[in-house]
Formats: C-alpha cells, sequence, structure tokens
C-alpha cells in the first residue's frame, strides 16, 4: 500500500517523470474542457440546444476532479496541510458548484445559484500547477510581492494627489465634482484608458492631464521591469519535487531533502 501511494505520489504532485508529465498534460487538457464548457453554457441559445450534452460532461469533469481532490488527499502526510493550502482550495471551488447545482435542484434559476456555478471557472487557476513557466511566473511574482507593494502603494499616492490637484483646478462646473471622483480620473489616465466621460477643460488642467499621460508609461513599465529581473535571477529552480509532509515545492535541482522540514524528498 505504501508504494502505490509512493507511486501515485510520484505521478499526481511530480512533473519531473513520464508518468508525472502525462498526467498533468491530461489534467491541463480537461480543465481547459471544463473552462470552455462553462463559457458555452453561459450563451443562453447553446445552453439551451445542447443542455444534456453540456450537463453530461460536466458531471464526467466534476467526477475526474473530485476524484483527483480525495486522491490527493489520501496520499500526501498531513491532508489539512494541503486541504487549508492556495491549491487545495482552488481544487474545492472546481467541485463544490456542481454539487451546490444537485442539491439545490428546482431552483438553479435563481441569480445566486447561477453565480456560485460560474465559480466553475476557478479552474483555470489549476493550469499553474501543470506548468513549469506556470510555476516559475508564481515564484517571480512572489519574489517581487514586497517591490511591487512599495509600487502600488507609491500609485495610489500619486493619484490621490493628482485627483486632488485636479479638482482643484477644474472645479465642479468642469465634471470634477468631488475628489473621489477626480482620483478616478486619475486613474483611468494614468493607466492610459481615457474613457473621455471626464476631461479638463482649463489650459493648466490640461497640462496636468499632458504629464499624467506621460507619467502613465512610465508607469506601467515599472512592475513589468520588477518581475522580469525576478525571471531571470539564476536562482530559479527547475526542480519539481513536492515535499510530502509540508507541500513545500522550492526547492534546489540537487536537494535531497525539503530545505523547510527536512522531510527526504528523494
Amino acid at each position: 500500500m505504501n508504494k502505490l501511494k509512493q507511486r501515485l505520489y510520484e505521478v499526481i504532485f511530480e512533473a519531473d517523470t513520464p508518468a508525472g508529465k502525462t498526467f498533468d498534460v491530461l489534467l491541463m487538457l480537461v480543465i481547459l474542457i471544463s473552462v470552455v464548457l462553462v463559457m458555452l453554457e453561459s450563451v443562453p441559445s447553446i445552453r439551451q440546444e445542447h443542455y444534456t450534452f453540456l450537463h453530461t460532461f460536466e458531471w464526467i469533469i466534476t467526477g475526474i476532479f473530485t476524484l483527483e481532490y480525495i486522491v490527493r488527499i489520501m496520499i500526501v502526510q498531513k491532508p489539512r496541510r494541503y486541504i487549508f493550502s492556495f491549491l487545495g482550495i482552488v481544487d474545492v471551488l472546481a467541485v463544490l458548484p456542481s454539487f451546490f447545482g444537485l442539491f439545490l435542484i428546482g431552483v438553479h434559476q435563481l441569480a445566486i445559484i447561477r453565480i456560485i456555478r460560474l465559480l466553475r471557472v476557478f479552474r483555470i487557476l489549476k493550469l499553474t500547477r501543470y506548468t513549469g513557466a506556470g510555476r516559475s511566473l508564481m515564484l517571480a511574482l512572489w519574489a517581487s510581492r514586497a517591490k511591487i507593494g512599495v509600487f502600488i502603494f507609491f500609485v495610489l499616492i500619486l493619484v490621490v494627489i493628482i485627483g486632488t490637484l485636479m479638482y482643484l483646478v477644474e472645479g465642479e462646473a468642469n465634471g470634477f465634482t468631488s475628489i473621489p471622483k477626480s482620483i478616478y480620473w486619475a486613474i483611468v489616465t494614468l493607466t492610459t484608458v481615457g474613457y473621455g466621460d471626464i476631461s479638463p477643460q482649463t489650459p493648466f488642467g490640461q497640462l496636468l492631464a499632458s504629464a499624467a499621460m506621460i507619467l502613465g508609461y512610465a508607469i506601467i513599465a515599472v512592475p513589468t521591469g520588477i518581475v522580469t529581473a525576478e525571471i531571470i535571477k539564476p536562482s530559479y529552480r527547475t526542480n519539481t519535487q513536492v515535499c510530502p509532509n509540508c507541500m513545500y515545492s522550492q526547492h534546489d535541482d540537487d536537494a535531497e531533502f525539503c530545505k523547510k522540514c527536512g522531510t527526504k524528498i528523494k
């Protein structure tokens, strides 16, 4: 039994073996099919014409994800840690909406039920687990969290200042009826979206708007540079080993023991 659990663990949680890679590819295909079905079901004409087909395949996919979730819980050493992890919660979100629809049958037309069923689209978050590029990007984003947090805080300060100045310059007569609305304009302008529902009319206001637009291009490039710098660092791993004890996965390529809890991983 222990050998079977070990074999299943290597296939499901690892991606550096032929069986593990095959499993990941198949799960990715199922996830993509599931998300496409959710999108098709949201189209009234398709939902009415192909309801039986969509409903049948939805339950087949739900069964696959439910079985996968149960097996994952059975083969890890500490199920509770996996259940309450981010990916564990995503796995639950992948199956719960269908079961909600089953138990609440008869009131499935209620808006709240339809909203819950749309949570099935969260299955696409599971894709990050099955791609090496996805893991690298997630690691880079996590390593950049402090810098990105400071950057976002700086941008928030900037839009408050620009919005307040624009409110003082333009005033209610030109559509800037409050500071919050002026901040909304600043956000739209800095992100170069430019809805055009509010626009400055005075020369000084237009000058301030021009400066905000130019500044917006520089602001957009900053987080890209931060994450890119982390991605190209040579410290990023290709190791796909997941610790069976604590679920830690950021190990060195030559690691034999978990760097977090010391459990043997190879």
